[in-house]
């Protein structure tokens, strides 16, 4: 009798356990988290209960399913990384093209504040991999503004070689990682 009573007392709590993962899961995914191959956290997108957002009503939808000025617009049809080659933080020509249509988006969009992160592979030591993150971040934000963007709108912060996108010691997971993110902070939906 006690074996059954404890079975089903197990069994509950699995099953409570699996619920409340299912619907952690759901909202993970209605917050718009994961965005992207390769991101972790959510990089480059806002979270939902972001008090700076607040009041913001979000516009209609595009025939493409993102809402104008969203971030989810943002991340899927501009793009919000550009990627750097090994122990270098100059922007290469993919790069221009992809911080070009974040200019002219940001433009479109003068409400938009951004953080531009800096990041790292996992190789060299924690302090090189941050001094280098920032200056990733400082070329982006300069080529930001010299396309129009004014630098008041714009926070720079570098996080190494601590948030990988995707793991791995190999080339392929370190270009993915080598990486600067333009991360909508304030004034645009998150639809």
């Amino acid at each position: 009798m006690r074996r059954q009573i404890l079975a089903s007392f197990a069994a509950l709590l699995l099953l409570t356990a699996c619920q409340s993962r299912s619907n952690q899961s759901a909202d993970a995914v209605n917050a718009g988290a994961g965005a992207g191959a390769g991101t972790t956290q959510g990089v480059g997108q806002a979270p939902v209960n972001n008090p700076n957002l607040a009041g913001v009503a979000p516009p209609a939808p595009t025939l493409a399913g993102a809402t104008p000025g969203s971030i989810n617009q943002f991340v899927t049809e501009v793009g919000d990384r550009v990627f750097f080659d090994f122990d270098k933080f100059d922007v290469k020509p993919e790069g221009r093209a992809v911080l070009q249509k974040q200019a002219d988006w940001l433009r479109k969009y003068p409400n938009v504040r951004v953080t531009i992160e800096g990041h790292a592979d996992e190789r060299g030591t924690r302090e090189y991999n941050l001094a280098l993150g920032e200056r990733r971040a400082n070329s982006v934000v300069n080529m930001l503004t010299a396309l129009g963007v004014p630098a008041n709108r714009i926070t720079v912060i570098s996080y190494g070689k601590e948030r990988p996108a995707v793991l791995g010691s190999n080339e392929a997971a370190w270009a993915q990682n080598r990486r600067g993110v333009t991360t909508i902070t304030a004034g645009a939906p998150t639809m």
